[in-house]
């Protein structure tokens, strides 16, 4: 009961910035987002303040993920891939939305801690893979919808391809040193088209995996 007053009280406080659509609310209370934080950091879950984890990265604000998943307009949607998995927290959100979740990780410390997390709360429809997110991920695509949870100076050309037609791709952009914008890219009759959306702060995608 706790922690779903807690969950309540999280989306209260997301919705005094940002209106929630209703797939997207219920998806934040049925995920428990204390199980994704360190330790050390379990009594600030349910605050609006992005954490550290380790390996240098982050697990990002409750309500930077609420908007990526809402910007993403999932509704009805089967498949998405998510670029930079981290904690594992946002990959769950969409596993509430979405009928297959593919996330891929470039730290394996970092993938591993997520797996388990997945297990211990038995979510079973999200296929995780260890390697460079910037790949794509071949043997699923074409993917209705492409997540990047990281800043890309560009977007590869091969996750446009793996991009189903009629599909959407929200990554954080860098437009300047430090300045950083949320844009969403549609794929129609085989030509992207692309809107920008707000400023934002990511850490940056790299380059090759880490073990």
């Amino acid at each position: 009961m706790i922690k779903a007053r807690q969950r309540q009280n999280l989306v209260v406080e997301i919705e005094k910035h940002f209106a929630l659509d209703e797939h997207v609310r219920e998806a934040l209370l049925a995920v428990d987002r204390e199980s994704f934080v360190p330790s050390q950091f379990k009594h600030l879950s349910y605050q609006l303040d992005a954490l550290p984890l380790a390996a240098s990265q982050w697990i990002s604000s409750p309500l930077t993920v609420a908007k990526m998943t809402q910007h993403l307009e999932l509704e009805g949607v089967d498949s998405v891939l998510e670029v930079g998995c981290g904690s594992g927290y946002q990959a769950a959100i969409l596993s509430k939305i979405c009928r297959r979740v593919f996330t891929i990780e470039r730290i394996d410390e970092l993938l591993k801690e997520a797996k388990s997390r997945f297990s211990e709360l038995e979510i079973n429809n999200i296929i995780t893979r260890f390697d460079d997110g910037q790949r794509g991920w071949k043997q699923y695509a074409p993917f209705e919808r492409i997540l990047f949870s990281a800043t890309a100076k560009e977007i590869p050309e091969v996750l446009f391809e793996q991009l189903a037609e009629g599909g959407i791709l929200v990554a954080p952009v860098e437009e300047a040193e430090n300045y950083h914008i949320i844009t969403r890219y549609y794929k129609k009759n085989g030509r992207i088209t692309s809107e920008t959306i707000e400023q934002c702060l990511f850490v940056p995608v790299l380059d090759g995996t880490q073990k």
